[in-house]
């Protein structure tokens, strides 16, 4: 376990479960590639020539919500855990568009030779990454053995509408023209982190890792490392998030869905939405006592979920 990951400035506050010190010990290389002009930084465990699995985050989130799940998977597969771009440690180009995600992760996918062992590789990705994925799947689908959606915003039209109504943004919602704040030390910038949809910290001390690693230092003390420009949007948000229950259902690839069972963005009427949508196909489990967050709330009940998924499609590998 390297200092990056627990760092005097917190770790002393908790008595860490074996599970997670554990799971930190298991060797991993973190590297940068080059993709459409931009450094992308990753994580790798496992052994190259497994089955492979590339995992992506959350909106200003970054790889390391991986860094305790990636683990539990390792020994049967090869996988990558990235930053999107801007965020994390991720570089993001000054003309960026949002629709570019999908294209640079099957990029990505290719760049670090994921498609080329014998079983396809396979997409885990959380809530705002889920989008990205989808437009990765709709583009290289046949590419790919099946995405994992893990607690993307799903809801019905009108609850939809009265959700923005009400002032809640969408994930990836911001301005980009606002330059990040600078605190002055950590204590201060840690006080400033909070979840989006806000909730309570079921593991608080999942939730220091992620804020400590959600920060970087600078002149005159601290900020976040995402980059302003991720706010930018070339599409409007609500027709996009509108149409993804329908993207969902109609897509011609394996998917299953896990989500929070007390999760605001996903539920049971999401379910249904999908299952009336034409997704009576699409497994979708829930994650008991789990919010949106899942690998902060439950890390090792969304392990199982991800594994019995995964295991169910190693049995008819296509």
């Amino acid at each position: 376990m390297t200092s990056t990951d627990i760092v005097d400035i917190w770790a002393g506050q908790y008595d860490l479960p074996s599970w997670f010190t554990e799971a930190l010990d298991v060797p991993r290389e973190e590297e940068f590639i080059v993709v459409g002009g931009q450094k992308v930084h990753y994580f790798r465990w496992g052994k190259r020539g497994n089955p492979a699995l590339l995992l992506t985050h959350g909106f200003l989130a970054h790889a390391r919500c991986f860094a305790f799940i990636a683990p539990f998977l390792a020994e049967e597969y090869d996988i990558v855990a990235y930053d999107l771009a801007g965020m994390g440690e991720s570089e993001i180009g000054a003309e960026f568009k949002s629709e570019q995600r999908g294209e640079d992760m099957v990029a990505l996918a290719d760049a670090l030779d994921l498609f080329s062992g014998p079983v396809k590789p396979k997409i885990i990705a959380h809530s705002f990454g889920a989008g990205v994925a989808l437009t990765a799947m709709e583009l290289a689908g046949s590419r790919f053995g099946g995405l994992i959606i893990c607690d993307l915003m799903i809801m019905r039209p009108e609850k939809l509408m009265a959700h923005f109504e009400k002032g809640s943004g969408s994930p990836g919602s911001g301005r980009s023209d606002r330059p990040s704040n600078i605190y002055p030390d950590y204590e201060t910038a840690r006080g400033r982190f909070i979840l989006s949809p806000p909730q309570d910290a079921q593991s608080p001390f999942l939730l220091d890792y992620m804020a400590y690693h959600s920060m970087r230092r600078v002149d005159g003390g601290w900020t976040w490392k995402f980059d302003p420009k991720v706010f930018h949007r070339s599409e409007n948000d609500q027709v996009k998030w509108m149409a993804a229950p329908q993207r969902i259902a109609d897509l011609p690839h394996r998917l299953a869905m896990v989500y929070g069972e007390n999760s605001t963005l996903f539920d049971a009427d999401s379910v249904a939405h999908l299952r009336e949508l034409g997704g009576t196909h699409i497994p979708m489990i829930a994650v008991p006592k789990a919010e949106h967050h899942l690998m902060l709330d439950q890390p090792l009940a969304f392990v199982t979920a991800l594994r019995s998924v995964l295991a169910l499609w190693d049995c008819s590998q296509t």
